[in-house]
């Protein structure tokens, strides 16, 4: 109960330091993805993007009190079934319950740091790709599907966030 009332407490400090048109009912992409950036050190902007998709199911580009805490529950303290499926979400950028390889190579590009001295980073990046196939495609189609996914994760928890960071770490 404790910590459920101090997510509303940060969630009506937000609302009213946020300059959004949403006024008193929430706040808006741009907040949120300050929160996550301050708070949570989670800096790429199309994980930040998918995360506040995941938060927001109402899809009224407005995060609600309700979907706040919400959210902030799988986020924070998630069992793995829900971390799975979040993240699963957060990396199926199309919504078509697939995680391609066009999209595993633009997650991986976005948040791995540039090496100056590789003549084609893309490359490396397209091996990564391959090698996530490799472990985590249990049918061997070319994409993920959530249970590929979900038994890759259950046999490797390190999987869980295989393409990019949309968890906040241990502190």
């Amino acid at each position: 109960r404790g910590e459920v009332e101090c997510l509303i407490q940060l969630f009506d400090r937000l609302v009213a330091e946020s300059s959004s048109r949403f006024g008193a009912s929430g706040f808006d992409r741009n907040m949120f993805r300050n929160t996550l950036n301050s708070t949570f050190g989670l800096m790429d902007d199309v994980i930040t993007d998918r995360v506040f998709r995941s938060f927001d199911r109402d899809n009224d580009n407005c995060i609600s009190v309700v979907e706040w805490v919400e959210g902030l529950s799988v986020f924070l303290r998630g069992t793995l079934e829900e971390r799975i499926k979040y993240c699963f979400e957060v990396y199926d950028l199309n919504g078509d319950g697939y995680i391609s390889r066009e999209e595993m190579f633009q997650m991986l590009k976005n948040s791995l740091l540039k090496q100056p001295l590789e003549e084609d980073p893309d490359e490396g990046i397209k091996d990564l790709v391959d090698i996530a196939l490799k472990k985590m495609d249990h049918d061997h189609d070319g994409r993920l599907s959530f249970t590929d996914f979900e038994k890759a994760v259950r046999d490797e928890n390190l999987l869980l966030e295989a393409f990019g960071p949309c968890l906040p770490d241990i502190k």
